[in-house]
């Protein structure tokens, strides 16, 4: 490439013509060959460049001479980035062929071992999976790549990539020394949105347990309405536990809870005030605070709670059935009608009588915040 180059522009050099198109798109094709061989165009371009110093050695350089070494050079930097550019939109086509497969439970593990490697993934070892919350992601998205290139510039050599499944931004990270430090990066890179973390799993399979794990935490998440920014699937298993029989667990529902219905109000507030003096590690004042209510007025919806269903909260034994219900109610989507099975039996049919007269605490001196519910 370098002799033809240098007998050419030797020519053009002497007879001051310009380079005709057919020789400026044998230079492109030299360029895109260079970039297939694997060479870089400053290398390239300084062996050109070089040889063509050679030819002209001791001459005058006319502006003729000039140009036509300028659209020599810009013709094989053209062809050159054309290869380049082909080659990384086939890359990322097989990127994204594989991110799918790594993700799909239909995948070849076989096949997804082999090609592992080359996007800087050994599958024998354990990975963790972080999931964030949203949809609308796609991996063209300058959201995504400025995520991807922050990401990268901040965790340096560490192997970490990223993915889109069902519109959810997905972040694939090997488990150990620096699996806590990737994981934080990516969700404070997010934009505020929640992020889940499945567990650790090696294998083929393994990152799309850890994925199904964390996709699953978002949803029970959002459902149960938790807090925080960021969390850990382990932290939560309990939860497919209770839904692995979701009959069962409309039943234990039904069961212990279905008689708050029949309170003044319906059974939301109860189930709220439950709820609430459970995240507070059963501590009253705590609970009355989070509720915006008095520690008497909570006092009293406890003792409602007691009273309608024969469970006391603060009773540990009783306590744990109430609290598992109240989560079951919570995961199901309780009270609302279509939450449980039809095979259970039919709701209470009406609210239950209130209690006599003389079992109510005196009228509430003040009918703001302090009003019992229920």
């Amino acid at each position: 490439m370098a002799t033809a180059w240098a007998e050419l522009l030797n020519e053009v050099a002497h007879t001051g013509r310009k380079l005709r198109r057919e020789e400026l798109e044998s230079f492109r094709a030299d360029g895109d060959l260079a970039a297939t061989r694997g060479r870089g165009l400053a290398e390239v371009i300084d062996e050109q460049l070089a040889s063509t110093g050679t030819v002209w050695l001791g001459r005058a350089v006319d502006a003729p001479s000039m140009a036509a070494l300028r659209a020599a050079v810009s013709a094989l930097a053209e062809g050159h980035g054309r290869a380049h550019r082909h080659r990384l939109q086939q890359e990322e086509a097989s990127r994204r062929e594989f991110l799918a497969d790594l993700l799909s439970n239909r995948s070849d593990l076989g096949r997804l071992a082999e090609h592992a490697e080359r996007f800087g993934l050994n599958l024998s070892c354990a990975h963790v999976v972080a999931v964030a919350e949203g949809d609308g992601y796609d991996l063209e998205d300058p959201l995504v790549r400025g995520v991807e290139r922050q990401l990268l510039g901040r965790l340096g050599e560490q192997e970490v990539l990223l993915a889109v499944k069902h519109g959810r931004l997905v972040c694939i990270v090997p488990s150990g020394p620096g699996e806590s430090r990737a994981v934080k990066g990516f969700a404070a890179l997010t934009q505020g949105r929640r992020v889940a973390v499945g567990r650790a799993h090696s294998g083929p399979g393994g990152v799309l347990h850890s994925y199904e794990e964390a996709r699953t935490a978002l949803e029970q998440a959002t459902r149960l309405n938790l807090p925080g920014p960021l969390l850990h699937a382990a932290d939560l298993l309990v939860l497919p536990v209770l839904l692995r029989d979701r009959e069962a667990l409309a039943d234990l529902v039904h069961s212990v809870l279905g008689p708050l219905a029949g309170a003044r109000g319906g059974a939301a507030p109860l189930l709220e005030t439950l709820a609430v003096y459970a995240e507070a590690r059963f501590v009253a004042a705590e609970a009355a605070r989070r509720l915006d209510l008095s520690v008497r007025a909570l006092s009293y919806r406890l003792a409602r709670i007691t009273q309608l269903t024969g469970l006391d909260p603060d009773d540990s034994l009783q306590r744990y059935t109430l609290e598992t219900a109240a989560l079951g109610a919570r995961l199901l989507g309780w009270p609302e009608p279509e939450s449980l099975p039809e095979s259970l039996p039919e709701p209470l049919p009406g609210p239950l009588p209130d209690p006599a007269p003389e079992a109510w605490p005196e009228p509430w001196p003040d009918g703001g915040r302090d009003q019992p519910a229920g």
